[in-house]
């Protein structure tokens, strides 16, 4: 079982660096910079690495961001302290945007989220449904404290995701899922290959995005992914800038935001994303071509931001 004070560890490192990078990022949106809130796999990957240097190749900005949950990231927008945000919660997204914080939402990439577990499976879930698998790991759990789960517990797109498969499972998540009566369930407020490191080390199950999985996996030795599939773990991911309306004394950069919407839904970017692998694996999945499948429309993915 996870202990407390392993997670307590953890989550004050975590809470460290997220603080650092936030402080570098904020205070200052000159035109040659663009600063961006975005959500963890696109940083653990090394995939905005590659696309900020290209950007800055074409463009002369330089592009920084600060890697969080996407409800963190949302807030940074909230507040004025980033340009745009990149994201994947589409019900937080249209909040965001009805609020007014957001404009000109653009999808330009998707992967799966996927249930991992111990290698042993003490709770039987291999060849269920997402939500059965999280109902049979809470059952599971009530008679075999072998049985554990580690959540993002960070408000993250993966987080929201999380509760959702927990309703879908026929659980409330307040009352039966993330409670002091429910032991098994340890919520660890931080990123996905934290939280993924946690459950290695003490054989606990997870959700996690396939593109962090994809990148961490040979060193997952005790983890292994059992529910890979089905349209309840479709990933989908978009770029929102940041209103400028809603700051007028920041100075949002509006004409970098621009330019990096369209840079991510450009075709070369598109084809970045088809030739980023590790290790042979597929990381994400370009959206162009694909409105259908994502549930959006072919606006949401192709069309310039002017």
């Amino acid at each position: 079982m996870v202990t407390l004070l392993f997670i307590a560890a953890l989550l004050l490192c975590s809470s460290a660096v997220s603080a650092e990078k936030v402080k570098d990022l904020t205070g200052d949106h000159s035109a040659d910079r663009l600063l961006i809130g975005t959500t963890t796999s696109l940083d653990a990957t090394g995939a905005l690495d590659e696309l900020s240097q290209k950007f800055k190749d074409e463009n002369n900005i330089t592009v920084e961001w600060v890697a969080v949950g996407t409800g963190q990231a949302l807030g940074y927008g909230r507040s004025g302290d980033v340009d745009l945000v990149m994201v994947h919660d589409r019900a937080a997204e249209d909040k965001f945007i009805d609020e007014g914080y957001g404009l000109d939402r653009r999808v330009f990439a998707s992967n799966y989220f996927m249930v991992v577990g111990p290698k042993d499976d003490p709770a039987n879930i291999k060849g269920m449904t997402a939500s059965e698998a999280f109902k049979a790991i809470s059952d599971a759990a009530k008679t075999d404290n072998t049985v554990s789960f580690i959540s993002r517990g960070d408000g993250s797109g993966t987080h929201s995701r999380e509760k959702l498969l927990w309703k879908a499972a026929g659980l409330n998540y307040d009352s039966d899922v993330n409670t002091s009566a429910e032991p098994w369930y340890y919520s660890a407020g931080t990123g996905m290959t934290q939280v993924l490191n946690m459950a290695n080390e003490k054989n606990a199950y997870t959700l996690a995005d396939s593109a962090t999985w994809n990148t961490v996996e040979e060193d997952m030795t005790e983890l292994q992914p059992y529910v890979t599939d089905g349209t309840d773990l479709l990933n989908v991911y978009a770029v929102i800038r940041v209103n400028p309306d809603k700051f007028p004394d920041v100075g949002i950069n509006v004409d970098a935001g621009k330019k990096w919407t369209n840079f991510m839904i450009s075709d070369d970017t598109q084809q970045f994303f088809t030739d980023f692998t590790k290790d042979g694996k597929t990381l994400f999945i370009p959206a162009k071509g694909d409105a259908a499948t994502l549930n959006v429309t072919e606006e949401e993915i192709s069309a310039p931001v002017e």
